[in-house]
């Protein structure tokens, strides 16, 4: 029988990540390259010439003098932690398929529990910001899903506690799934959905949804929309038309309860990005770990207090 290529696909083993990224002066080395691939340029003048102190681990502009780090305007700038804690941290991210929990990154890093927690939620952070920069296009399954909530009375839309947010797989030619974007929103509403849509879907996609009234908006967004009225139940599910966003919302709600003890409404946006980044990205598991270490490069700093601000939308 022969195997899934994807999934049987080769990844950076341990062994390989530690001759790569075991000690702190080869992730300086490495993020030094991925920063200023073509040598260092001063973001203040761009001039092209540096001197290395001695004294502080600061480069300086030889034109204008201007001093800055290696992490400085990167989403590791005021970290205290070394660098290869993040590198590690980057690494078991992207391996694992399922998630990691905070609490079992803390064990694995060998640091505080609130330390990883801020880690993960700023790594999780450039993973959402790094997807949102590219929409979605090609042939899309849209749906309405929700997160959280009680256990009992009334349930999907309307229940009482319930965080919603849209799902949306982009498909090819040949109708495999290549995309997926999960974005929480205020609600099902027309001008949500087509606010949602402009952001997220690139013109002239052709997008197919059920029923439900807000999902026209797309239209308006100047996307192309087939309106299919399902009628609920659980035959609705396995409809061809969205055999694949179903699939998507299944296996990663599995993942997220299976990982996760409790999610936070504000935060749950960061959850669902992980999860779509890594999806996005599971051709090629190991280019992850440098790709992701690209996009934390280009991510902007993030303060700790900005991670408990209030919800972060798509």
């Amino acid at each position: 029988m022969s195997r899934n290529k994807v999934q049987f696909q080769k990844s950076m083993s341990i062994h390989s990540f530690i001759e790569k990224y075991g000690s702190e002066e080869q992730c300086r080395e490495h993020l030094f390259a991925l920063r200023w691939p073509n040598g260092f340029h001063c973001p203040y003048c761009g001039h092209d010439h540096h001197c290395q102190l001695k004294s502080r681990a600061l480069y300086q502009c030889n034109q204008c003098h201007h001093q800055t780090s290696l992490v400085a305007g990167t989403l590791f700038e005021g970290t205290k932690l070394p660098l290869r804690l993040w590198f590690l941290a980057i690494y078991l991210i992207t391996q694992e398929k399922n998630g990691i929990s905070a609490l079992a990154l803390s064990r694995q890093l060998g640091i505080s529990y609130n330390a990883t927690w801020r880690m993960k939620q700023k790594i999780m952070q450039a993973m959402k910001t790094r997807d949102d920069e590219h929409p979605l296009s090609g042939f899309v399954q849209l749906d309405d899903a929700y997160w959280g909530g009680v256990k009992k009375g009334k349930r999907g839309r309307g229940a009482g506690n319930k965080s919603p947010f849209v799902a949306a797989v982009a498909l090819n030619e040949e109708l495999h799934p290549i995309h997926m974007r999960f974005s929480m929103v205020a609600g099902f509403r027309k001008a949500e959905i087509e606010t949602w849509a402009a952001h997220h879907i690139e013109p002239g996609t052709l997008v197919i949804s059920d029923g439900l009234a807000c999902f026209n908006a797309v239209e308006t967004a100047n996307q192309h929309h087939l309106r299919i009225v399902t009628g609920g139940g659980a035959e609705s599910v396995e409809l061809p038309y969205f055999v694949w966003v179903n699939t998507m919302l299944s296996n990663v709600k599995n993942a997220m309860h299976g990982t996760y003890h409790s999610i936070k409404r504000k935060h749950l946006p960061r959850y669902l990005g992980e999860f779509c980044y890594k999806f996005n990205r599971r051709f090629d598991l190991e280019k992850m770990v440098s790709q992701l270490l690209k996009d934390c490069i280009h991510t902007p700093a993030m303060p700790a207090r900005l991670l408990k601000l209030a919800e972060v939308r798509w």
